[in-house]
């Protein structure tokens, strides 16, 4: 059967009609193509102005929650201080100063039988500077008996800088000491240089030729074992990105790193790589910046670290739990030598200078050699009060400088005895004194401030605190406040008190004997040899003659808000307070019985 022909001017139509369609489709796939791409492009530029805007905004702003940090009271030395030699090392432990045979640099000491030499930091305190200098003190039995300065020259008064107890940190629990950039060890910034970007001055946020290695060693490795990123891009990662390896994570580096550099110059960047590094975890404390890092490996400031520390801090950058000197010190010390080799390569330190760093220990102290997170039970002290007066956000956050009372010599001389006494007793009592706890408040009897607290017989524990939330029976503690009674109701010191033998029944048909210590009964004595002898009978029959009441009064008018009911056995402190209740007390008893005396002398 014939096919039946198409007409030549059909099939030409068709063709035609046919090409169209292409080159029409063609066109639509070119514009699609262009609209995408300038969809990608606005919103690459709305992107890019929104990570510019985070950016300046961040690091123009408050870059860090800075926290409030907690200081001892400042050591005063003086001819006539009464302090030894050794409640003064005790002080300088405290602060992490060096004991050398020569005391060359600041934060160094040197001692002999009688005399010490103390090359000190100086301090910033609120009413001014106290500058660093070099000291001699000389001792005897009684305490400090001369002051001088290296040049012989007596100097009246000295105030050694605080001993840091503590902080008040936000919660991320973020830890840092900032620094300036003009105040850090120069051979840090060199070792850091080296080590981790040594185009640092050159490049403009990324580095092409760093990434390119990085992408040989991960494919030869078949995974991802090197990162290429610049300081500038590590900044970006720790600032305001998360450390996840994560592709999206590394492609907003790039261009957030190119803008950091445009706004800002070389110094200002590594001025805050220096402050935001993150260093090792010190239990829940992230610890952060070279500043702390110095501090918290060290026990030193910053300023005052030697070639060999620096550069392990320097290398603690790449991995600091992989690196930590305390856990893996041989990894530590590889590390460490690495960035010493580098820097000499680069020629930035001489080969005597090489030799003597990686021949030297690493000379990390173990933690809790500072004093800061020592006394958890007066810290929790300090936190309450705060608290009261001041927000949050402004203890977490605002770098706030808090100066208390406490004294490191005290508390060291308290916590010993404590322990002491508890071993005591332990051993003459035998298991049934196993579970035995004790808790102390050490304040000064002249001003009332609180100059030691320990709340567990662990004192480093930092759970309950006794010293504040236990209540106990606070025995003698009372009987001031019973003779102040007597004393404000017409009694005087040389007042006749019986102290015979008391048998007293209560109101629920029991009888209540109490005793003196000795158990035995003194008869009639004057009321000062009552007290000084602490006589329970007499306390007792002294206070019932003023009043139960008149007596709980007077514990009001101290200081005790707690209810407390009208018992006999009150006047033998029978009923519970904690310690650091009792404390307010004791600060208003001595003026009110020397107004009280003053007045009646006067008369």
């Amino acid at each position: 059967m014939a096919q039946k022909k198409t007409p030549a001017k059909k099939r030409t139509r068709s063709k035609k009609t046919s090409s169209r369609r292409k080159k029409q489709t063609g066109f639509i796939s070119r514009s699609s193509l262009l609209k995408i791409a300038f969809t990608i492009l606005v919103l690459l530029g709305f992107l890019t102005l929104f990570l510019d805007a985070q950016i300046r905004s961040q690091f123009e702003g408050k870059r860090w929650a800075v926290p409030a940090k907690v200081y001892a009271r400042p050591l005063e030395l003086y001819a006539g201080a009464p302090i030894s030699i050794a409640d003064l090392k005790i002080e300088l432990r405290g602060l992490g100063y060096q004991f050398t045979n020569k005391a060359a640099q600041p934060g160094q000491a040197a001692f002999s039988t009688s005399k010490a030499i103390i090359a000190t930091r100086g301090f910033r305190f609120s009413d001014g500077m106290e500058p660093a200098r070099k000291l001699i003190l000389d001792f005897d039995g009684q305490g400090l008996t001369q002051l001088r300065d290296y040049q012989g020259q007596d100097v009246p008064l000295v105030r050694l800088e605080p001993v840091l107890i503590g902080g008040i940190y936000p919660l991320n629990n973020e830890d840092r000491d900032l620094i300036q950039l003009k105040d850090a060890p120069p051979m840090l910034t060199e070792a850091l240089i080296a080590i981790e970007d040594r185009d640092f001055y050159q490049h403009h946020g990324i580095s092409p030729k760093g990434i390119a290695r990085a992408m040989v060693a991960n494919i030869k490795a078949g995974g991802f074992v090197q990162g290429g990123s610049t300081l500038t891009q590590q900044l970006i990662k720790n600032f305001y990105l998360t450390s996840d390896r994560s592709l999206v994570r590394k492609l907003l580096e790039i261009p957030m790193a190119l803008l950091l550099e445009l706004h800002y110059d070389k110094d200002e960047i590594l001025e805050a790589y220096l402050n935001e590094v993150y260093l090792g975890q010190d239990g829940s404390r992230a610890i952060h910046g070279f500043g702390l890092g110095a501090h918290y490996f060290f026990a030193q400031p910053l300023q005052e670290l030697k070639l060999h520390q620096l550069a392990l801090l320097a290398g603690l950058v790449k991995g600091p739990s992989y690196y930590d000197p305390r856990r893996h010190p041989e990894r530590a010390k590889k590390r460490r030598n690495l960035v010493l080799q580098v820097l000499f390569e680069q020629g930035k330190i001489t080969q005597q200078q090489y030799q003597q760093a990686i021949n030297a220990d690493l000379d990390v102290v173990k933690k809790g050699t500072l004093l800061k997170e020592a006394y958890p039970a007066f810290l929790d002290l300090v936190k309450r009060q705060l608290r009261r007066d001041y927000r949050d956000e402004d203890l977490n956050s605002e770098g706030l400088r808090v100066y208390t009372s406490l004294d490191p010599i005290t508390q060291s001389h308290a916590e010993t005895s404590l322990k002491q006494t508890i071993s005591t007793l332990q051993q003459s009592y035998g298991a049934k004194l196993k579970p035995l706890q004790g808790s102390m408040v050490v304040t000064d009897p002249q001003t009332g401030e609180v100059l030691a607290v320990i709340g567990d017989k662990n004192t480093r524990y930092k759970g309950f605190n006794r010293a504040l939330d236990s209540l106990r029976p606070i025995g003698s503690l009372v009987k001031p406040a019973v003779y102040l009674t007597a004393l404000e109701h017409g009694k005087t010191l040389a007042s006749i008190v019986d102290d015979s033998s008391l048998t007293m029944k209560l109101p629920n048909g029991q009888t209540w004997k109490p005793q003196n210590f000795s158990k035995q009964s003194h008869q009639q004595v004057m009321l000062i040899d009552a007290l000084a002898h602490s006589y329970n009978i007499a306390t007792v029959r002294l206070g019932m003659e003023v009043g139960l009441k008149e007596v709980i009064n007077t514990l009001n008018r101290l200081g005790i808000k707690r209810q407390l009911d009208a018992y006999p056995s009150l006047l033998l402190g029978a009923q519970g307070l904690s310690p650091s209740k009792w404390r307010p007390c004791i600060k208003r008893l001595l003026p009110m019985v020397s107004r009280h005396l003053y007045e009646r002398f006067a008369r």
